[in-house]
């Protein structure tokens, strides 16, 4: 018999909170993280506005441990962004102490760490002055000198996406299974789905697991740019992510963390422990189409919703709440309304589907496991939160997304998307216990 996986601690770094009970208060709020970008000077790029964390100090976060703040002044921000949710999350569940070290893992879905941008800029500036300027070549032999005198090894070893998972096992003696996988904006559902399996397969008691990442640097803004994904209404920061409006016009870039403690539900009953919601359905599937597009007919996605309601044994009409991918970009909106339209048929008008990524922006590899959070809070306080920014209806987009208000709303199972760049669909049920 497969065995029940539950959620018994949860724990945030977001944009729009840095506790999960301050994420649902601004949630219900209908409020906005997004501003201008502060953590470099990005008032030369199309785009100069996102989601940041603010005013939150991993120094603060350790401290309250008892440990030396010092030892994270290098690390990447995703990890200590990672560091701090986790930290959340484990002591949510008071799990420490009540499993074997051998069947505690974790399974991040987090990105690669801050880019180091200025030394390499200092790196690109010495290799074009070297140059053989009648050749046109780059001096290789300046940029490697360079980049040998300035480049600290362990900047360079924080920026593996592995590394918040390394830590955390650390952290926490998780002896067990430890993976990272960085599947784009479905990474961190994606981990969760899988570190489901894996205690469902008796691999393991207790999984920690979520996401984490940070792409506001110069790379990351430029890069999304490049592909037209970001909202340029630089002059209305809080009113920019608009998922489902007819005039959306791209997503804003966010960062963050979010974890959860996944346990098997015998042993979380056994020692009396809180659960917020079990983990009923898991669905995963490739679009097979192109790297930068969704497939203009759903295919992947309504699969993937298909799976996973096959995997929680629901039927469409059980689901009560579904947490979208809403991006707010034109392709995006429009594809994931016609995969739930073609999953659910005429049911699809009788769900309540939001976009908190109006509110949060886009966490990218962290999305994911922040919206599933959402989606348990959703489970324990029968409400669910707006998707806000949407002022005009968009033919193409005809579900109700509970547009600018919070809504009271009975909540038994619900469900969460995410599609990441590269075709990746990730599809997860959660239900009440």
């Amino acid at each position: 018999m497969r065995r029940r996986v539950v959620v018994t601690g949860v724990g945030c770094v977001t944009p729009l909170g840095t506790t999960v009970p301050e994420l649902w208060e601004n949630l219900l709020a209908s409020k906005s993280g997004v501003g201008r970008i502060s953590l470099f000077d990005a008032s030369s790029f199309p785009t100069n506005i996102a989601a940041e964390v603010r005013d939150w100090s991993i120094a603060d976060e350790m401290r309250d441990r008892g440990e030396d703040a010092s030892v994270w002044k290098n690390r990447s921000r995703h990890t200590c962004f990672a560091a701090g949710a986790a930290k959340q999350a484990i002591e949510d569940s008071g799990m420490l102490g009540t499993v074997e070290p051998e069947k505690f893992g974790v399974y991040l879905g987090a990105g690669e760490g801050q880019q180091d941008f200025m030394r390499f800029s200092k790196m690109m500036t010495a290799a074009v002055n070297q140059s053989d300027h009648n050749e046109g070549d780059l001096s290789l032999k300046a940029f490697v000198e360079t980049g040998l005198e300035l480049l600290d090894p362990v900047a360079e070893l924080e920026q593996e996406p592995n590394m918040p998972a390394g830590y955390l096992a650390g952290m926490f003696n998780a002896q067990g299974p430890n993976v990272n996988c960085l599947t784009a904006c479905a990474a961190s559902s994606q981990a969760v789905g899988e570190a489901t399996e894996i205690i469902r397969r008796g691999e393991a008691d207790v999984m920690l697991s979520g996401g984490a990442h940070s792409m506001i640097h110069p790379f990351g803004v430029t890069g999304f740019n490049l592909l037209t994904a970001l909202s340029e209404r630089n002059d209305e920061p809080e009113r920019a992510s608009r998922p489902f409006d007819l005039n959306r016009d791209g997503f804003v870039l966010g960062e963050g963390a979010a974890m959860l403690v996944l346990e098997e539900y015998e042993h979380a009953k056994a020692r009396g422990a809180q659960i917020y919601g079990e983990l009923l359905g898991y669905g995963t599937t490739a679009d097979a189409f192109r790297i930068t597009d969704t497939h203009p007919e759903g295919r992947g996605a309504t699969s993937c919703i298909n799976m996973a309601l096959a995997d929680a044994s629901k039927n469409i009409n059980e689901i009560d709440y579904i947490n979208a991918h809403g991006t707010s970009t034109s392709v995006n909106d429009k594809v994931e309304t016609l995969a739930i339209r073609q999953a659910f048929g005429d049911h699809a008008d009788s769900i309540p589907v939001s976009s908190t990524k109006s509110m949060t922006g886009h966490l990218i590899a962290a999305a994911g496991a922040t919206e599933l959070i959402i989606c348990l809070m959703a489970l324990r306080h029968n409400k669910v939160p707006p998707t806000i920014n949407y002022e005009t209806p968009d033919p193409n987009c005809d579900l109700d997304y509970v547009p600018n208000v919070a809504r009271d709303h009975e909540c038994k199972t619900v469900l969460s998307n995410s599609f990441g760049f590269g075709g990746q669909n990730i599809t997860l049920i959660a239900g009440q216990i």
